[in-house]
Formats: structure tokens, sequence, C-alpha cells
């Protein structure tokens, strides 16, 4: 892959289990930019979901700088905040077998070590094997999602409204990996830091 320039605020989403934040922490560093995680700014102690306009404060103050990497979607709650700034969006759409088993992993790896997510709550991992029940089960949330999701992609790729966001869609590691070494600041940004 050739050299890749991308803006200051860039958008990385996907489904459940894409990688997200690790390529979001990755690309905020490589960047040198400050790096926002949805999820953290979503989820409450024991699982408590945010109120619409409480997470929306956050987000808007967590993007209120020029630059950043926003991890997640929540679309519906906040799209009008962080896509109408967006200057780069990258689009997670891997197969749903390489998202399953990378949910399976990552929730049974919490689950064994404890490992406090987002400064306030605890793995569940059980519970994931409700697949009758999408609310709690992040098997079924993926399966039920991930098809509807691949048809939207090329939907907001092609609409004028986000005409001014540069899109990029991978669709396998290989392609992540590729990405990432290609990857250099947008010449505005590059301009700056010789200054």
């Amino acid at each position: 892959m050739s050299e890749v320039k991308i803006g200051r605020r860039v958008l990385v989403l996907g489904g459940s289990g894409s990688g997200k934040s690790t390529l979001g922490e990755r690309l905020a560093g490589l960047l040198d930019v400050p790096f926002v995680e949805l999820d953290a700014l979503f989820w409450k102690p024991n699982w408590t979901e945010s109120e619409d306009e409480e997470f929306r404060e956050r987000v808007r103050a967590a993007t209120a700088g020029d630059e950043w990497v926003v991890a997640g979607s929540y679309r519906n709650r906040v799209q009008d905040i962080t896509w109408v700034r967006a200057e780069t969006a990258i689009i997670l759409d891997l197969p749903l077998h390489l998202a399953l088993r990378r949910i399976f992993v990552r929730t049974w790896r919490r689950w064994r070590t404890r490992e406090h997510i987002w400064g306030t709550n605890y793995e569940r991992f059980w519970s994931q094997f409700k697949l009758w029940d999408k609310n709690d089960s992040l098997f079924t949330f993926t399966v039920l999602n991930h098809r509807r999701r691949r048809r939207m992609w090329p939907e907001y790729m092609a609409s004028p409204e986000w005409a001014h966001i540069d899109w990029v869609r991978l669709r396998s590691p290989r392609e992540v990996e590729r990405f990432i070494e290609a990857v250099t600041p947008s010449d505005e940004r590059a301009l700056r830091e010789q200054q």
C-alpha cells in the first residue's frame, strides 16, 4: 500500500470485535493526537447506560479540540457531533467469524483476569451465551448486526451528506496492518510540525 494521508479528526468504525479500539489507540499514538473511546464515555458502573444527553455532552467535550481519533459508532446518538467534524473515517469491515472469535477470546481473557474495563466494569462471560437475548449476548448482537452494517457502509460512503469525509474500508487484518504502515499525517499537520 502506498503512503496514506489521513486528517486530524479520525473516526474508527466497525462492529463488535472488529478492532476499533486497538486501531484507534495505535492511530492516535502514531499521529500524536488524543484518543477517545466512545464505550468508555457511554458505560457507567454496573453496565448502566448513560442518558443520551449526558453521553452527548461527554462526547462534545472529548472531541472539542481540533485533533482526535474516535473509536466507536453510536451512530444514532452522536453522529451529528463526530461525523460532521470528521476528516477521515476508517471502516473495519472484517469477516463475521473473525469478529466472533475475537469477542470470545477477549471476553474470556477479561473475565479470567478480572480486567477492569473503562474504569467502571468487569467483563461478564457466561451471559454472552444467552444467545436468545441480544441485550446480554454480544455474540447475538454481533450476528444480528453484521449483515446490516455491511450494507450500510457503501450508503454512507456515497452519501453527499458525508462527502467531506475521506473513507477507508479495511476488510482483513492484513489490510489493517498495511494501512497502519502506510499512514502519514495530513500535509497541513506536517507543515505545522515543521514550523
